[in-house]
C-alpha cells in the first residue's frame, strides 16, 4: 500500500496463443502501453475436448487464410504439430490435401531445423499424419449433422464442450437449481450451461448414434436405471442392502443424466420439427445426390427468400448448389445475390464478397466434377441403417463426409488409386516422410505394438465438425475387429453450418457518431 492509502496493482498482459505488433503498437496508440509490468506471450495452442480430440480453438482460422490471405493460423497449425511431436514422437509418415499442406510441412520443418540438436529423442507414437485442408471439403460443414452430438451442436450451439439451453427446457432434469442459471445477453433469457463430456456415461453412448436412434436407447436405459433400483426389493440379507447402498449414487446419477437427455432430446426434436428444418434438409439431400438442376435458380430458395427465412438457412443452401456446381451460372448467382440484398439489407453485401473469395458462393469457371467425385469416392449409400450403421454415412443420413471417404482411402486401397480425382480437388498433395536425426523407432510395425493398428492422427485446416468427428470414431471402432487404423483429431476448431457462415459474414453497420 501507499502512505496516502492507496494500493499499487502491477498489471501484466499475457497474448494467447501469440503476441502481436500490431496489439502492442494499438496499446501505445492508447497511452497504456507503459502500464504493463510485462507483455509476453501463452502459447496454448491446443485444448483437450475428448481423449481422441483436440482443438486449436481458433474459429476465424478459416476465414483468415481463405478470405485475408493471412498465414498466422498455419503458422500456429505448424507450432501446435511440433508441440505434439515433442510429446509423442517424430511422426514417420506425413499425407495431405489441400491449399495450405505444403506451407504448412513446410513450416514444419523449418521449425524442426530451428530445434537442431535438441529434438526430444522419443519414440514414435503416432504411425501417420493426415493434413486434411478443409478447402478440400467445403460440402461436409454446409450440411445438416444428423448425430445426436452434431445436431445439438447445429441447433444450439456447443462452445468448449458446453451448450447452453434455456433452462424452460430443463425442467426435467432436476438440475436447473438457480445457482448454474443465467441470463443470455442476447435473449435475456434464463440460460443453463451444460457440460457435454464423455464422463457422463450415457453422453458417451449416444453422442455419436444418429437422432433417430436416440429415442430407442433412452428407452432401454430408464428400463435399465428401474431394473438397477427394483433390485433393492430382493436385499434379503445386510450385506445385500449394503451393495445395493453402494450402488445407489451411481444408479442416482444414472437417472439424472437419463432425465437430462430426455429433456434435451425433447428440445431437439421440437427444433427438427419446428419452420423450415425438414424441408430444407430435403433440399439439401436432392442437392447433394445430383437430382436438383443447379444451373438453375432453386423454387425453395426463392420461397426462402420470399419469407424472409433466416439468413444462414438462405445462404448454406445457395452455397451448397454453389460448391456441388463448381460455381453458379452468372445470371444464377448476381440473382441470389441481389435478392438477398434486397431481403436481408445492403449491410450483407461484404459477407457475400468473403463468401466468394473463400470458394463457397463463386461464378462457375469450368465444369463440375462433382458427379464423378461422388461416385469414386460413394459418398451418397442409399437405404442406410440408422439404428445399427454398417457404414459412416450414417452421420448425415446418406451422406458420407468427403473428407473422412478421402482420409480413408489412404490406408485402402491408397491414394495412388486416385490419382486423378485428388487432381479434382484444389491445392496440391503431399507426400512426405520424416526420419529422427539419431533415435530408431522401438518396433518397425506400429506405434502402439504389433497386434495394434497404426494410429493416425488427422489434423484439419480450417475447422471439422462434430459428424466428421463421429465418422473417424465409427471407423476405429470397426479397425479394432480388423486391424485396422485407430484415429485421433485434432483441428482448429469445431465447426457446424451456423457458425462456419458467421465466421465469414461482415456487417457493414452504419458508424454511430455523436453530433455536438
Amino acid at each position: 500500500g501507499r502512505e496516502d492509502g492507496t494500493f499499487h496493482r502491477s498489471l501484466y498482459l499475457w497474448m494467447v496463443p501469440r503476441g502481436s505488433l500490431l496489439c502492442e503498437r494499438r496499446l501505445q496508440e492508447h497511452g497504456v502501453f507503459d502500464n504493463f509490468a510485462a507483455i509476453a506471450e501463452l502459447p496454448l495452442l491446443l485444448f483437450k475436448m475428448e481423449p481422441d480430440l483436440v482443438s486449436m480453438e481458433m474459429p476465424s482460422a478459416f476465414r483468415e487464410w481463405s478470405v485475408h490471405g493471412d498465414p498466422c493460423g498455419v503458422h500456429l497449425s505448424a507450432r501446435a504439430l511440433m508441440m505434439l511431436q515433442g510429446l509423442y514422437g517424430l511422426i514417420p509418415i506425413i499425407r495431405g490435401k489441400g491449399p495450405n499442406v505444403t506451407a504448412l510441412y513446410n513450416m514444419m520443418v523449418e521449425l524442426r531445423r530451428e530445434m537442431a540438436h535438441n529434438e526430444p529423442q522419443i519414440p514414435s507414437k503416432i504411425d501417420q499424419l493426415i493434413l486434411i485442408d478443409r478447402s478440400i471439403d467445403l460440402l461436409t460443414p454446409l450440411t445438416t449433422q444428423l448425430t445426436y452430438e452434431g445436431l445439438i451442436d447445429q441447433c444450439f450451439g456447443i462452445k468448449n464442450c458446453v451448450v447452453k439451453l434455456p433452462s424452460s427446457r430443463l425442467h426435467q432434469s432436476g438440475g436447473s437449481d438457480g445457482a448454474d442459471v443465467m441470463l443470455d445477453q442476447q435473449q435475456s433469457a434464463p440460460v443453463k450451461p451444460v457440460l457435454l463430456t464423455s464422463a457422463d456415461l450415457l453422453y458417451q453412448e449416444l453422442r455419436d448414434a444418429n437422432f433417430s436412434s436416440v429415442g430407442p436407447k433412452l428407452a432401454a436405459q430408464a428400463k435399465q436405471i428401474t431394473k438397477d433400483f427394483d433390485e433393492r426389493h430382493l436385499a434379503k440379507t445386510v450385506v445385500e442392502m449394503k451393495q445395493f447402498v453402494q450402488k445407489l449414487p451411481r444408479i442416482q446419477q444414472a437417472k439424472q443424466n437419463l432425465a437430462l437427455h430426455t429433456s434435451l432430446a425433447e428440445a431437439l426434436q421440437e427444433e427438427v420439427s419446428a419452420g423450415l428444418f425438414g424441408p430444407a434438409l430435403q433440399v439439401e439431400q436432392e442437392l447433394l445426390r445430383g437430382s436438383i438442376d443447379c444451373d438453375k435458380p432453386s423454387p425453395f430458395i426463392e420461397e426462402c427468400l420470399g419469407r424472409s427465412a433466416p439468413l444462414f438457412t438462405v445462404l448454406r443452401l445457395m452455397c451448397l448448389q454453389s460448391v456441388i456446381n463448381n460455381g453458379l451460372k452468372t445470371k444464377v448467382l448476381e440473382y441470389y445475390k441481389r435478392e438477398v440484398v434486397q431481403t436481408y439489407g445492403y449491410e450483407h453485401m461484404l459477407t457475400l464478397d468473403n463468401l466468394n473469395k473463400a470458394g463457397l458462393l463463386t461464378a462457375q469457371l469450368s465444369k463440375s466434377n462433382y458427379a464423378t467425385i461422388r461416385k469414386t469416392l460413394r459418398l451418397i449409400v442409399d437405404d442406410v441403417n440408422e439404428l445399427n450403421p454398417t457404414d459412416i454415412a450414417y452421420v448425415h443420413s446418406g451422406y458420407a463426409p468427403l473428407s473422412v471417404r478421402l482420409a480413408r482411402y489412404v490406408h485402402s486401397p491408397g491414394w495412388r488409386a486416385i490419382t486423378e480425382l485428388l487432381s479434382m480437388l484444389p491445392g496440391p498433395t503431399l507426400s512426405e516422410t520424416q526420419q529422427p536425426n539419431r533415435h530408431k523407432r522401438s518396433d518397425s510395425t506400429s506405434a502402439t505394438g504389433d497386434d495394434a493398428g497404426p494410429v493416425v492422427l488427422i489434423f484439419f485446416i480450417g475447422g471439422c465438425t462434430y459428424s466428421e468427428v463421429a465418422a473417424f470414431r465409427f471407423l476405429s471402432a470397426k479397425s479394432h475387429e480388423n486391424g485396422g487404423p485407430e484415429y485421433i483429431l485434432a483441428t482448429t476448431s469445431l465447426v457446424n453450418s451456423n457458425n462456419f457462415l458467421h465466421s465469414l459474414s461482415t456487417d457493414l453497420l452504419p458508424q454511430h457518431t455523436s453530433h455536438p
